[in-house]
């Protein structure tokens, strides 16, 4: 059963017909109000505003029909209307609904990529870390075997100053390597 509800505006000759939510302008007005001819000027013209429809929306009296006869045929119009209404405003809703869900999905992967991003970064500046220990590794154990070369050659505080310089190089691989146990270790 649906909702009918109507208002009257004396002034303009109209009245609002609401049928499930759907406001339909419907008018009456004389067809030629300046006409001197009585039957011609008692002619009336209903209209039903279009609004986003290309359906029909003006009857006119007629020789064949009157205006009276036409009722049915401008409130199955009304009725028409309100059907299609409703079809589009399910079919806007749904729509609505779908965006909003290709939204969400959007914003996730979004997030997604973004996290994903940020942990690559991460593995970059732990892979460049460990090249650089690799690095400085390498020159320690060139350092170490050379030291070991000129201990016979070199005065004992130069060496001494040799192996705290090797000392404090393998303790900063040690601090830079990220594949280091301690680097994992739980710090709770």
């Amino acid at each position: 059963m649906r909702k009918v509800q109507s208002s009257f505006y004396r002034c303009e000759g109209g009245v609002d017909v609401v049928v499930d939510g759907f406001a339909y302008a419907v008018t009456v007005r004389q067809e030629f109000p300046q006409s001197t001819n009585p039957e011609r000027s008692a002619r009336l013209v209903v209209e039903i505003v279009h609004g986003l429809t290309g359906r029909p929306g003006r009857w006119r009296d007629r020789k064949g029909r009157t205006l009276e006869q036409a009722l049915g045929v401008v409130l199955g119009e009304i009725e028409a209307r309100a059907v299609e209404d409703a079809r589009r405003r399910v079919s806007e809703e749904r729509a609505r609904e779908e965006r909003e869900v290709r939204w969400r999905a959007a914003v996730e992967e979004a997030k997604e990529r973004a996290a994903r991003e940020q942990i690559a970064e991460v593995l970059r500046e732990e892979a460049g870390c460990w090249r650089e220990a690799v690095a400085i590794g390498e020159y320690c154990d060139a350092l170490e075997r050379r030291l070991g070369e000129l201990e016979e050659d070199w005065d004992e505080r130069s060496l001494e100053s040799g192996r705290r310089w090797l000392a404090w190089a393998r303790e900063y691989v040690r601090d830079i390597d990220p594949l280091q146990p301690s680097r994992y270790a739980d710090s709770t």
